[in-house]
């Protein structure tokens, strides 16, 4: 166990949280060092011995930006801010998020469903073969830890994202937060919620006029995927995902 971990310290990456480590060498390159060392181990064993030092299979994960805003602690702590005094006051906070666009027919998905045989599926995931397109907008109330979702069939626009909008406060908003008139929307900086959008500012004017509401609106910076902040993406579109293999075939 010392050998090999002194052989890992030069190519470990690790979590300072949790305490998990990974490494970028192969099981076969790991195992031919060892036995250059003396020791007789097939690299079978080298993932049973590593994840006794803590370490774990682990893939890239996209987190880091080009460009980083020297405001940007003061504007995640602005964010928490607002979603806490709107909280506090028992006024809705919305966490809103338009995800990746899916084709429907017999594609392949990665969700799974419990079944004796596998569903068979189109070898090519060609559009041409699609029965059409699902746009899924996702609508988490934070408050009540609950998730709603509207899910379109032509294109992500700024009409779109108000009109899923409108559809979550018909349907539970109003009876949720009677006599509310202010409204908390969290999103993140592109697609049809964008913050330099001006259709999606002339969207939310509309549905503020509709239903008498002052809407106040946040964007996460450039780059925020924490779940502490973009809970859309991490409560809500995570199950989307678990499921999408049912959803596809329909």
């Amino acid at each position: 166990m010392k050998a090999l971990e002194k052989i890992l310290q030069d190519a470990t990456a690790g979590d300072p949280i949790s305490g998990l480590k990974w490494t970028r060498k192969t099981t076969r390159k790991l195992a031919e060092e060892l036995k250059e060392k003396g020791f007789q181990v097939g690299y079978t064993t080298i993932p049973r011995l590593a994840r006794k030092l803590r370490y774990t299979l682990r893939s890239n994960q996209k987190r880091l930006s080009r460009k980083q805003d020297e405001r940007r602690d003061e504007q995640m702590r602005h964010l928490l801010r607002m979603r806490r005094r709107f909280l506090k006051r028992k006024l809705p906070v919305l966490s809103i998020d338009c995800k990746k666009k899916e084709l429907i027919g017999q594609f392949r998905n990665p969700g799974r469903t419990w079944r004796q045989q596998p569903i068979p599926v189109l070898e090519t995931d060609f559009p041409s073969d699609a029965k059409g397109k699902a746009v899924p907008y996702g609508i988490y109330d934070v408050g009540y830890n609950e998730g709603y979702m509207v899910v379109g069939v032509s294109h992500e626009t700024a009409e779109f994202a108000m009109n899923a909008i409108q559809s979550w406060w018909l349907e539970i908003g109003q009876a949720r937060y009677p006599g509310c008139h202010q409204l908390l929307l969290q999103a993140d900086s592109g697609g049809a919620n964008a913050c330099d959008s001006w259709l999606w500012k002339a969207a939310l004017q509309t549905l503020a006029d509709r239903f008498d509401l002052t809407i106040t609106v946040n964007h996460y910076p450039t780059g925020c995927f924490q779940m502490e902040f973009d809970r859309t993406s991490y409560v809500l579109h995570h199950q989307r995902e678990l499921g999408w293999a049912t959803f596809g075939q329909l």
